[in-house]
């Protein structure tokens, strides 16, 4: 049984089958879209150093053979034929990628997969959707890649270019077509004119018997097989994902997206307030060419039938247009915002569990595990002595998992090796491998003679949750701030209490009015975090 991937698993080869002569299958189709399917040899590098092992329409096969382009077949729309042991030393990755041969984006593509094929059996799928991508041009399906063995890892990574892009990313170079020579004409010779030959066959006529098919590879090999024969063009119209494919409209053909508009407000300008259902700082959609601009709220937009409803999509592509500045971003990152209040994590990708605040997920999609991660006897009583517990929630499997907490501002700060004060409550989550503890902070003339915070340091990522968008200051000998404002700081930096007391308009009895604030100190390359606003 075929193992089912997701973007980010990988495995070993030998953990999937014991061949090591195999059948890669890629199947991806778009309404108008014309696609290029090629596979690149990368040495240790990630480059291709070498051009003989770029595998593509016009070269379908490396020096050796180790890498052969087979064609359509097997329901595939383009396959390859790859023999592990015959790869030579000097290629460490076989990089499989899709581009799209002309205008179109990724993410009008229907369903599609890549999958490897051992002695006839399907022995691993990744399956994606046109949902996943954007205005990519290209795609990185999935890799072969040494690692002291043969290992398989779906990728699943959009791509900006087309094709040369993405040879050029790989260190290739594009071969500039030579303007053709320009032909001279010939005078032609004396000929009679062309006796009649046999009449044209009337419509309806058969056709002429067509080239024997080739013939499938040799079960050894391990090719899938044959499926059923490939529909007639009416079948595959048919058969084509409706869900991503816009309505064409009569006698002509599917008009392309149309690029979104620049923003409102023009330099010098302050920018618009978003619209309803609009996430800010993306641009609101004008309507396409050759049609009406919306009619105002409340208004029957013009050429609408009476007693249709307004705000009901009248064709498929209507709906994708409307909910297409709300889908899901995927960038092939182990923590990845979807907008400034909710957060996902790939926990696919790095193999570490993830602790979360309880009741911050959302949403999760793929085989994820939620179990309670207790602090144990002693971290009960420190959180209860200090105000610094966490009650947490340990996120372990494959999938990805959606955190917010009541509409905060969240933001993924990534450690490698340095240290990071952040108070318990501005903490949403964080990966399992970073060391966390509470720190103490002396100071005189404050209730309990001492302030604490939680202190993060090792290599992985802290999501810390503001109120509003916070401000990153640098820490000078006169910078201080409201500890019931402050967010985080630098591990490095010094901090110092330093009460004052402030006449409060709305006093009321039994307040003094007394507040405490921190002066921080440090070297250059400190830093403090303060959000718009007091807890």
């Amino acid at each position: 049984m075929a193992r089912e991937f997701q973007r980010g698993h990988k495995a070993k080869i030998s953990d999937l089958t014991p061949g090591t002569d195999l059948y890669v299958g890629v199947q991806i189709s778009g309404p108008g879209l014309t696609f290029d399917i090629s596979c690149f040899g990368l040495d240790a590098n990630e480059q291709l150093s070498d051009d003989r092992y770029f595998i593509f329409f016009n070269q379908p096969k490396s020096p050796e053979e180790s890498i052969q382009l087979l064609g359509a077949q097997a329901g595939d729309t383009e396959s390859f034929r790859v023999t592990l042991d015959r790869i030579p030393a000097i290629i460490h990755k076989l990089s499989f990628t899709a581009t799209i041969d002309g205008a179109g984006q990724m993410s009008q593509v229907g369903p599609g997969y890549i999958r490897i094929v051992a002695g006839g059996e399907e022995v691993v799928r990744y399956a994606f959707t046109g949902s996943e991508f954007t205005t990519e041009r290209a795609v990185m399906l999935g890799d072969f890649y040494l690692k002291d063995v043969w290992r398989f890892a779906a990728v699943g990574q959009g791509f900006d270019g087309g094709l040369d892009a993405l040879l050029k990313n790989f260190g290739g170079e594009v071969a500039e077509e030579a303007p053709a020579a320009p032909q001279q004409a010939v005078a032609p010779s004396f000929a009679p004119p062309p006796q009649a030959t046999a009449p044209a066959p009337s419509f309806g006529a058969p056709a002429a018997p067509q080239a024997p098919q080739v013939p499938q590879p040799a079960p050894s090999f391990g090719a899938p097989a044959a499926q059923a024969p490939a529909p007639t063009p009416q079948q595959q119209m048919h058969a084509a994902p409706t869900i991503a494919a816009p309505m064409a409209p009569m006698g002509g053909t599917v008009p392309q997206p149309a690029p979104a508009p620049a923003p409102y407000g023009q330099p010098g300008q302050p920018p618009q307030q978003p619209q309803f259902g609009q996430v800010p700082g993306q641009p609101v959609p004008a309507a396409p060419y050759g049609q009406p601009a919306p009619a105002p709220y409340g208004q029957q937009p013009p050429g609408v039938p009476q007693g249709v409803p307004q705000g009901v999509p009248q064709a498929g592509a209507g709906l994708q247009a409307a909910l297409q500045p709300y889908k899901e971003t995927a960038t092939g990152q182990r923590w990845t915002p979807q907008n400034q209040q909710l957060m996902r994590v790939d926990l696919t990708m790095g193999g570490t569990p993830v602790l979360a605040r309880q009741g911050s997920m959302v949403m999760y999609q793929g085989k994820v595990d939620f179990s309670y991660k207790g602090a144990g006897f002693a971290g009960r009583i420190v959180g209860n002595a200090t105000g610094q517990e966490m009650q947490l929630m340990r996120c372990t499997g494959r999938g990805q998992v959606f955190l917010a907490e009541d509409g905060s501002h969240l933001h993924a700060i990534e450690l490698q090796g340095d240290g990071i004060c952040v108070s318990a409550e501005s903490v949403l989550a964080f990966d399992e491998s970073l060391q966390h503890e509470v720190r103490r902070i002396e100071g005189h003339g404050i209730p309990g003679g001492a302030l604490f915070t939680m202190q993060f340091q090792g290599t992985g990522t802290v999501i810390v949750k503001t109120h509003g968008v916070p401000v990153v200051l640098p820490v000078t000998p006169t910078t201080f701030a409201d500890c019931n404002a402050i967010v985080a700081w630098s591990s490095a930096s010094q901090v110092i209490i330093s009460s004052q007391v402030r006449l409060r308009r709305n006093a009321y009895p039994g307040h003094s009015g007394e507040t405490v604030n921190l002066q921080f100190r440090g070297a250059p390359g400190n830093f403090i975090v303060v959000q718009p606003y007091e807890v």
